[in-house]
């Protein structure tokens, strides 16, 4: 018989990674409520006409469909079976399929309760996506996101908070990372002064990969896309941008002089770190132009956030739409959003071993189980330590001691109680630490109050 296994690019969580994750998940909560934001959540599978055409043609590649209930072939004749072709059999047997990320969704769920909702809007969603992506490490086909969300204020206010939310984030974490900005505005200002608008998605992929192949490959790159030597050589000083945030912002400034959109991109920014100043930052801040996060998505500042002592990709990213509920008919609803990838975040924090220990701690208090007799003295003990708030468990069944403390061994319960004929004539418990191997005899109240 064969062994039972799971879907690559999927995983089982155990108990304990569990914790972590909720760990994770209550911390992000937490911070979105602190902000102001509130919890919605939308269904699993979208229709295919609300996912399609949203993510570009490869994004469309990595969508994950459903096929239609019942005999989903009967429609289809023999010719179109015979013709084999893939995408167009989709349409006809598939109408669904599983959501690619949480924010196409959420512009789906705008639209549609619009009446309902009073803008501007702040919405968090904790929920997993779903991508038919290769299997590799740090990359799953299906993982959660932890997303905030404003819309219908155009306000730079917002963009400060998300950043002053990331902050919060993974200081309370204990990461260290890099917060990168950037803005679509000044990509598009670059490529106009040098007269290849045009080519901005060619510039910017080049410009990404300097720190992996070295500018002279970035220049053969941008001369392989068609761009000239004098466009290239105008790039140059762009490309090596060095220095403070402000030096680079001033740099830009006379770079981006004859460039009304570069310069409103400055402007934009500088408005940004500005009020971050007032406000503080613990993390580090980095203006990086060439951070260009799906290009085609966003229309003003782009965030990207990187963990500085673990080699993984980012690890939290968002930016400024102006109009993603147009797609669906509701235009001039501009949106910013942050997405905070749970499932990367817990592998850092893995690698660099910084869960708080009462994040991963369940059950504080075992009972140990003599019999039926012992059972009726303590279940109400039981009740009483769990009104407390203190997690409790008895065994269930009058095993050799033995068996029972390696039960609470096995699930590092920190603390067993043991009631047998003795305590319950004088009223005690005797609590033994299982880490110190030390036992006290103790009344049920000072119990509650050592593990409160």
């Amino acid at each position: 018989m064969s062994q039972p296994s799971i879907p690559k690019g999927t995983r089982d969580f155990s108990p304990e990674e569990m914790a972590k994750r909720n760990y994770i998940f209550d911390t992000i909560r937490e911070v979105f409520k602190l902000y102001g934001f509130r919890q919605i959540e939308t269904p699993a599978m979208e229709n295919l006409s609300t996912l399609m055409g949203k993510y570009g043609e490869e994004g469309d590649k990595l969508l994950f469909k459903i096929l239609n209930s019942g005999d989903y072939l009967k429609d289809l004749s023999n010719e179109e079976l015979l013709e084999k072709n893939s995408t167009r059999l989709a349409t006809k047997i598939s109408e669904k399929g599983l959501r690619y990320d949480l924010t196409v969704p959420f512009a789906r769920y705008v639209v549609m309760h619009r009446n309902e909702i009073t803008f501007p809007f702040k919405r968090y969603q904790i929920q997993p996506v779903w991508r038919a992506d290769r299997p590799q490490k740090g990359r799953y086909r299906e993982f959660f996101q932890c997303d905030a969300d404003i819309v219908g204020s155009d306000s730079l206010i917002n963009e400060v908070e998300l950043i002053q939310i990331a902050d919060e984030v993974f200081s309370r974490f204990g990461i260290r990372v890099s917060i990168k900005l950037n803005n679509r505005k000044i990509l598009s200002g670059i490529a106009e002064i040098i007269g290849e608008a045009e080519k901005i998605t060619d510039i910017t992929v080049a410009i990404d990969k300097l720190d992996k192949i070295g500018l002279e490959k970035v220049n053969e790159e941008l001369a392989s896309k068609g761009i000239p030597q004098k466009a290239i050589e105008q790039l140059q000083p762009i490309i090596l941008l060095q220095g403070t945030n402000e030096e680079k912002l001033n740099t830009l400034k006379i770079v981006l002089k004859d460039s009304e959109t570069g310069i409103q991109g400055v402007n934009e920014l500088e408005y940004i770190l500005n009020k971050l100043k007032i406000v503080g930052m613990r993390c580090e801040l980095e203006l990086d132009l060439t951070l260009a996060r799906g290009l085609n998505y966003y229309t003003g500042a782009i965030i990207e956030v990187k963990a500085l002592d673990v080699q993984i990709g980012s690890i939290t990213g968002g930016g400024r739409y102006d109009n993603l509920t147009g797609i669906f008919g509701l235009s001039g609803v501009s949106g910013v959003g942050i997405s905070f990838g749970a499932d990367r975040i817990f592998d850092v924090l893995n690698q660099l071993d910084l869960y708080p220990k009462d994040s991963i701690q369940n059950t504080q208090l075992l009972f140990v189980n003599f019999g039926e007799k012992e059972e009726a003295h303590i279940l109400p003990l039981i009740l009483k330590v769990r009104q407390a708030g203190i997690s409790t468990e008895i065994f269930p069944e009058a095993a050799k001691m033995k068996k029972q403390m390696s039960y609470a061994d096995s699930n590092k319960i920190p603390y067993v109680a043991i009631v047998g004929e003795n305590e319950i004539n004088e009223h005690k418990i005797t609590l033994k630490d299982m880490t110190s191997g030390e036992q006290k005899s103790l009344s049920l109240e000072e119990c509650i109050s050592l593990l409160s």
